[in-house]
């Protein structure tokens, strides 16, 4: 999944865009408004991590600005602003969460997580159709084959297709889900990961219509084997 990381500090952008990568997110990092104005246009994001204190304004005129467009991707604002009133602030003009920095990179990505399970309707912290299940904590993905810890790009393309069952991702959308900004993308990195997923998870789990893309069923019965 593809996530927007606004943030001035260089130290905590690079140290949090890598951690990010590492949890399989596609990252794409700005340091001012404007910059992140003319990303949220360029590319369709998952989440956006919002710092508030940025060299040309408030990121909350960002946040507001969002909302006030219909755009609903989930904010969580990340900041060294503590103080009761800020954080009443922020939630009330639309952020999904407030992190007061220093953070535990540990704590950002379950917050991460807990507002993409609400996004996508999700009570369970489990990715499931019935057949195939995926758990976005410990990227360990089981199906009757057995279960399988898998690589960050690998577990990038199977959390599109889960969060979505039934619709049918394209190669530039899968890409879009597994690169960043700067990466250079490998032109069959996404026939190799599906290639080595069907052959831990079962070849039948992720179908192709041809010239459109792939796929996992909305709805399966059996039992996922463990």
């Amino acid at each position: 999944m593809r996530l927007l990381l606004i943030e001035d500090d260089v130290m905590i952008g690079e140290a949090a865009s890598q951690a990010l990568r590492d949890a399989a997110w596609a990252v794409d990092w700005v340091r001012d408004l404007r910059a992140a104005r003319l990303a949220l246009q360029a590319a369709e994001h998952d989440a956006v991590l919002l710092d508030l204190g940025l060299a040309d304004g408030d990121g909350c005129e960002l946040l507001q600005q969002l909302r006030k467009s219909g755009n609903a991707v989930p904010v969580i604002i990340v900041t060294a602003r503590d103080n009761t009133p800020d954080r009443i602030r922020g939630l009330d003009l639309g952020a999904d969460d407030y992190v007061v920095k220093p953070f535990e990179i540990d704590e950002l990505m379950a917050r991460l997580r807990a507002v993409m399970r609400r996004k996508n309707g999700q009570a369970l912290p489990i990715l499931d159709n019935g057949r195939l299940s995926l758990d976005p904590a410990s990227h360990e993905a089981r199906s009757a084959q057995g279960h399988f810890i898998l690589s960050a790009r690998e577990f990038a393309l199977l959390q599109t297709l889960l969060q979505a069952p039934g619709r049918i991702f394209s190669r530039g959308q899968l890409e879009s889900s597994i690169y960043g900004w700067g990466e250079e993308i490998e032109s069959n990195m996404v026939d190799f990961l599906i290639h080595a997923l069907r052959k831990k998870l079962g070849a039948e789990l992720i179908r192709n219509v041809r010239g459109a893309g792939w796929y996992v069923e909305k709805s399966a019965s059996g039992d996922i084997g463990g």
